[in-house]
């Protein structure tokens, strides 16, 4: 068996690593050229002459810059060349192009068509046997959100911003993420991208279409409001969020395995009438529609190990009503 490590160290067409190759050998897997050509001809991005970067070539060199991401653009084209050659994508008397020439293909390229191909190749990806991918007959789906650092220049700090301001800014302007990702694979199947400082749920209204009846989506408890939860329910898609200490949640009923059936109340229902709500929902009266959602209620503690007053309660809200669906032990 031949080891990792040694195969970083294995030069294969010059100063490239087998490893690189078989990096850009799965993406070639993945992204045929006839579904590249398609998703070109679909967003208008084709060459209308023959060029000698054009437009097929581009989306991979786009795609080899995220796995090089500490290379510049020459050396990212040099060790792309050598799946080319294998894809016939790339003849032998050409030469990389500089780094001006590569410059002027990617904004010839523009962002459309990795967009699309995103959409297109974005799929969950785990069987029946992966672990941690899936409660039951749900696939376990979880929303995140992260910071990604991009070049410094003044049209990227208009779009995007830094975090903060003044001396304790960021060194760079940042573009804020969201994901759909499947638990077991890590595979992300949907995203969202937007300014550093946009609202996390903002962007989670641009990637409710990838959720699907048969997933299980948990989230962080910066994401849940009245509105939101709704919106993703109406998805079909089952729901675990752990929500914040300021969500009210009223016990309708306590359930064996320890948890409770409550409801999250539209924030426009308050005062005398919230209360009044609740007293009917408890005596057995219908949740009247728009006016709240019923969830079932688990609540586990984290103890304090250090003594040091970090215990925390968490509490999480799930659309899955049945304990003997899902238990909550």
């Amino acid at each position: 068996m031949v080891n990792v490590s040694e195969l970083e160290s294995v030069p294969v067409g010059g100063s490239s690593r087998l490893t690189d190759r078989i990096s850009l050998g799965v993406l070639a897997e993945i992204l045929p050229r006839d579904l590249i050509e398609e998703v070109l001809d679909e967003t208008g991005r084709r060459e209308q002459r023959s060029r000698r970067l054009p437009a097929h070539v581009m989306v991979r060199f786009c795609l080899a810059m995220c796995l090089f991401f500490d290379e510049d653009y020459e050396e990212v084209m040099r060790l792309l060349v050598g799946s080319l050659k294998d894809m016939e994508s790339w003849r032998d008397e050409w030469t990389v192009p500089s780094t001006s020439a590569l410059t002027q293909a990617r904004q010839r390229l523009k962002a459309d068509p990795l967009r699309v191909l995103f959409e297109r190749v974005a799929v969950p990806v785990a069987g029946r046997g992966t672990k941690g991918a899936w409660l039951g007959s749900r696939r376990l789906m979880a929303v995140d959100g992260f910071m990604l650092d991009i070049a410094d220049t003044p049209d990227n700090v208009t779009e995007f911003g830094r975090l903060d301001e003044g001396p304790k800014a960021s060194a760079l302007p940042q573009v804020r993420v969201l994901a759909v990702e499947e638990c077991g694979s890590h595979a992300d199947i949907a995203a969202s991208c937007g300014p550093c400082r946009v609202d996390e749920r903002t962007l989670f209204t641009d990637i409710l279409g990838a959720l699907e009846p048969d997933m299980l989506v948990i989230v962080d408890r910066n994401f849940y409001s009245f509105q939101l939860w709704k919106q993703a329910l109406d998805t079909g898609a089952d729901l675990l969020w752990r929500v914040q200490a300021s969500v009210t949640l009223p016990v309708i009923e306590p359930l064996p395995d320890g948890s409770y059936r409550s409801m999250v109340i539209n924030p426009k229902i308050t005062g005398a009438r919230r209360t009044a709500l609740i007293d009917q929902v408890r005596r057995g009266h219908q949740i009247p529609e728009g006016k709240a959602i019923p969830v079932r209620v688990v609540e586990y503690e984290i103890p304090d190990r250090e003594g040091n007053g970090t215990g925390e309660l968490i509490c999480l809200i799930t659309s899955i009503l049945d304990p003997c669906d899902v238990t909550a032990t």
